[in-house]
């Protein structure tokens, strides 16, 4: 069984493509979610209690990280990563949207921070920063958020952006504040 705050799933739950009203398709049945990755008895291994809580997660994505495309590879407390395709995500120039890439970037933190917040919190963004290092237009962008912080009441991650080749395309630091109750 995994825990996200309130929100529970087992791995007897049948996954289904019709969704759940307002939460987006449910585990399983997103088709454009792609397979876990993984190498057997490592994390994102399908199977795994982490793989299961990579598909839910993906299965409930918000309407933004839906529409662009976001989509989590990895997902703990300490370390979230996420791919987004630059193509739907670029401003007039053709080349990928700043605030694309910050929408990542708070996307991976704040799974971070709820994860690792106390079951039935919720982790809200309080301050974000981003330095945009160089373009990309072309391709898939990952995200790797790692928590440098963890308390009680604030967390915050640090989220490195890559482009295929690994040069790096943005950094950016997130605050969440930490509150208690359910969204």
């Amino acid at each position: 069984m995994i825990r996200l705050g309130e929100m529970t799933t087992t791995d007897t739950d049948p996954p289904s493509s019709a969704g759940t009203p307002g939460k987006g398709p449910t585990p399983g049945g997103d088709p454009g979610a792609p397979e876990t990755p993984g190498t057997p008895g490592t994390p994102g291994t399908p199977g795994t209690p982490e793989a299961e809580l990579v598909a839910y997660l993906n299965g409930v994505r918000g309407e933004l990280e839906r529409h662009m495309g976001i989509v989590l590879t990895e997902a703990a407390a300490e370390r979230v990563v996420a791919t987004m395709p630059v193509e739907g995500n670029r401003q007039p120039y053709g080349l990928l949207h700043g605030g694309a890439s910050v929408a990542l970037a708070e996307t991976v933190g704040s799974i971070g921070a709820t994860l690792g917040a106390p079951a039935g919190s919720l982790a809200v963004g309080i301050e974000i920063n981003a330095t945009h290092h160089r373009s990309a237009t072309a391709g898939t962008i990952t995200a790797v958020a790692t928590r440098l912080h963890g308390g009680r009441t604030l967390a915050t991650y640090d989220i490195r952006i890559t482009d295929e080749t690994g040069r790096a395309v943005c950094t950016c630091r997130l605050t969440c504040m930490i509150r208690p109750g359910s969204r």
